[in-house]
């Protein structure tokens, strides 16, 4: 089997490592790909915008399966346009996809289908959300209604941070036109967890679940990034409150989007607020969470192969998903001025004393691989640079693998937060 994977992050590097396990995987491909990604598949470079120049280079090579990582080409219509032509792809259509592209689509969804969320209004005009939030008590929550990179969203504390936000967003434009509408919501007080599934437009097969550390300061502090680390499992929804997520969340989610006449298969990511034992969606993702894919595949113990073709041809079914008896943490090397701006092309080194350690796996996310004469060197070519992902028999023993590894990484400017994985440490016995 030829296997073509989309995307340039920790997460598809992720995506080709398990794929590489697969015995019924002979060739790997990947549009753009990154440094560490080159060394498992052979890099293609088409812009991922560029989607019939996708569609040409699958038929030319005859790629049996085509996985899409980031949500821009899902939210374009790849998924479409490769069944037009009669091609295997992973992933839902466009009109699915509007689970993540658009949050107010999301939250109307998530209101008519009696899912729990936060409440919220939806303004187009700058004006009267300035006026509305004059009348607000805070803290609130500002989110950007289109794709924003995973930064569209502001928790406000007064007023004066609210107008600063509103500015940004439908003033200055700073998310373009995916700030022409936006949401203004209530805060929800709790604990974060992810709870990812593979749908077949059906059934669902849950995977592990995870918990993703969105800002770039210890302690949960400062601007949200695109994720600073995860770890799975999470304890605080697991048990009881992992099959409520199941039963009050997901399951509703295919149904709802079923019923609508847009069938939902691929990855449905639901981000969860658990508030006094209950779970709210703070958001859908439609595609493999980043970093929290980085956490989870490494303790998946199936052919990924299996699943995502069991999705596509609607056999979800009854799959017997199995999992590793280890925990995961995993840690994002960064560069340092992250998520604002930061310096690029700073040599990396002791990647390989890193993946030496038993069980640590380092999956390249913003870095590229140059080769001169003194032999193979990589570079940081974007904000987050690394995952360094270590399992152990529980979350405390991967916890310290992972920093282990970590210490032995060094490159201008490196930053990571020290303290993923703490919130699970208070829950595990």
């Amino acid at each position: 089997m030829r296997v073509l994977v989309i995307g340039s992050g920790g997460r598809e590097h992720a995506l080709v490592w398990k794929l590489s396990q697969s015995k019924r995987v002979k060739d790997i491909y990947a549009s753009p790909g990154n440094g560490g990604i080159s060394d498992l598949a052979q890099i293609v470079d088409i812009d991922n915008k560029d989607l019939h120049g996708i569609v040409e280079f699958v038929k030319r090579e005859s790629i049996d399966l085509t996985i899409v990582g980031p949500e821009d080409p899902l939210t374009a219509g790849i998924v479409d346009l490769f069944r037009e032509n009669g091609l295997r792809v992973f992933g839902p259509s466009k009109d699915a996809s509007r689970l993540e592209g658009s949050k107010v689509f999301a939250k109307e969804f998530m209101q008519e289908e009696k899912i729990p969320t936060a409440d919220f209004k939806v303004f187009n005009d700058y004006n009267q959300a300035r006026e509305y939030l004059k009348e607000q008590q805070f803290p609130k929550v500002i989110k950007a209604d289109g794709l924003c990179g995973g930064k569209g969203v502001f928790v406000v504390e007064s007023l004066a941070e609210a107008e600063d936000a509103l500015a940004k967003i439908m003033d200055q434009k700073i998310f373009d036109t995916a700030g022409d509408t936006i949401i203004i919501e209530e805060c929800l007080f709790g604990e974060e967890a992810s709870i990812i599934a593979i749908s077949d437009g059906d059934n669902i097969v849950p995977l592990a679940s995870s918990q993703d550390h969105k800002q770039v300061y210890e302690g949960d502090r400062g601007p949200n990034t695109g994720g600073m680390g995860a770890y799975s499992p999470a304890p605080i929804a697991e048990g009881e409150i992992f099959d409520k997520i199941i039963s009050d969340v997901l399951r509703p989610t295919i149904l709802g989007m079923k019923r609508r006449g847009t069938p939902f298969k691929g990855v449905l990511y639901a981000g969860i607020m658990i508030v006094d034992g209950k779970p709210y969606v703070l958001e859908f993702n439609v595609r493999f969470g980043d970093p929290e894919t980085q956490a989870i595949l490494p303790r998946m113990d199936v052919d990924i192969v299996d699943l995502l073709e069991a999705s596509i041809d609607g056999r979800l079914s009854g799959f017997n998903m199995k999992w590793k008896g280890k925990s995961s943490v995993s840690v994002v090397l960064a560069s340092s001025g992250y998520p604002s701006s930061y310096e690029k092309n700073k040599e990396i080194s002791g990647l390989e004393d890193a993946a030496a350690i038993n069980d640590v796996f380092v999956f390249h996310a913003g870095t590229v691989k140059k080769e001169d004469f003194g032999g193979i060197k990589y570079f940081t070519a974007g904000g987050r640079v690394l995952n360094v992902t270590a399992l152990g028999d529980n979350i405390r023993e991967a916890k310290e693998r992972a920093y282990r590894a970590a210490e032995l990484i060094s490159f201008e400017n490196i930053y990571y937060r020290g303290d993923i994985s703490d919130k699970a440490l208070k829950e595990e016995v």
